[in-house]
């Protein structure tokens, strides 16, 4: 019992627990207007497309892939709805036609690296590039405005009677689907056992290609919804739409203690992530700090969290071989 305790008190999610306690109390106490039921939904929705993408791009990494193009692929899916939306056409055409360039995006992401097997950050980051020159031709630079209601209303509204905002609903909704599939289903440990060992998950009949194409395109996929949010958010559909939130997503991801090395990660630390680099990102704003002083935030945020767990785990590893018996350790070298 002592030591089921003790290993959840060591955990990274426990870390990350009391990290989100001590920056919330923080802010709450240091930085005016923090609590405001205004600044908690607008903060929500804010960063809701960046939570929502790193829910498939956290998959991703277990399996030891990434996905560096998410954001340009929630910038051409809105695209894609944006020019339904001109064309006149109704809001389940418009909801479908950036769904399914995401699932495009991401179908295309998922067949040069699963398939061909080429580098995934290589090919992603060609993606990121051609999906948002996409997003530039197709739009010429003008951006599409108004939106329907649906769309604003889900980007800037609350939920009646809530200080939750609609944009935050799919990535709460997914959070959980994400937590059951990768922690209660054959799927999920198929996903572990793919990132902790490739080869030994295909000898065990695992179709290690398929699954990881299947989480790219529903990288894509989720890329889309997010692209939604964001415009109904902006109330515009424009070409460096979503732009950016790359450095969002990736950090939350790896602060989440999602390994570099894959096979480890928990939507758990994801969703707490995603709460600390919120907080961060509205403290700063209302501290009336720049956009380019929060990116150097978060992306110190992001290299502190890859070097955290990289010293833990040689930390815990060291105590790992120094308690090994000296029996274990005498076989070992012979």
């Amino acid at each position: 019992m002592w030591g089921t305790v003790t290993a959840k008190l060591r955990s990274w999610e426990f870390i990350l627990l009391v990290l989100v306690v001590v920056v919330l109390l923080t802010a709450a106490t240091l930085v005016p207007g923090f609590t405001r039921p205004f600044s908690i939904s607008t903060g929500l929705a804010t960063f809701a497309p960046a939570a929502l993408m790193a829910l498939p791009l956290a998959l991703l990494v277990i399996v030891r892939d990434i996905d560096i193009s998410v954001a340009s692929i929630a910038g051409l899916s809105s695209v894609a709805a944006g020019l339904a939306i001109e064309a006149g056409q109704s809001v389940p055409v418009v909801i479908v036609a950036a769904l399914v360039t995401g699932l495009l995006c991401g179908a295309v992401n998922g067949f040069f690296v699963a398939v061909m097997g080429l580098p995934a950050l290589l090919v992603t980051l060609g993606t990121l590039a051609l999906f948002r020159g996409l997003c530039y031709v197709l739009l010429g630079g003008t951006p599409i405005s108004p939106l329907p209601d649906f769309f604003t209303v889900l980007g800037n509204d609350n939920i009646p009677g809530f200080v939750l905002p609609w944009a935050i609903v799919p990535f709460l909704v997914l959070a959980v689907v994400f937590g059951v599939v990768l922690h209660r289903s054959t799927v999920g440990r198929r996903i572990y056992a793919i990132g902790g060992n490739p080869e030994t998950a295909r000898y065990s009949g695992i179709r290690v290609a398929r699954i990881r194409f299947v989480l790219f395109v529903v990288s894509g996929v989720v890329s889309g919804l997010a692209g939604m949010i964001y415009m109904g958010i902006t109330s515009q559909v424009a070409p460096d739409g979503a732009q950016g939130l790359e450095l969002d997503v990736i950090t939350v991801v790896f602060l989440a203690g999602v390994s570099v090395l894959g096979g480890k990660g928990r939507i758990t630390g994801v969703v707490l992530a995603s709460i600390l680099i919120l907080a961060l990102r509205k403290s700063l704003q209302l501290m009336n700090v720049s956009g380019y002083t929060q990116g150097i935030a978060v992306g110190g945020v992001l290299i502190a969290s890859l070097l955290v767990t990289n010293l833990s785990q040689r930390f815990f590893g060291a105590v790992r071989e120094r308690r090994r018996p000296a029996s274990q350790l005498g076989a070992d070298t012979t």
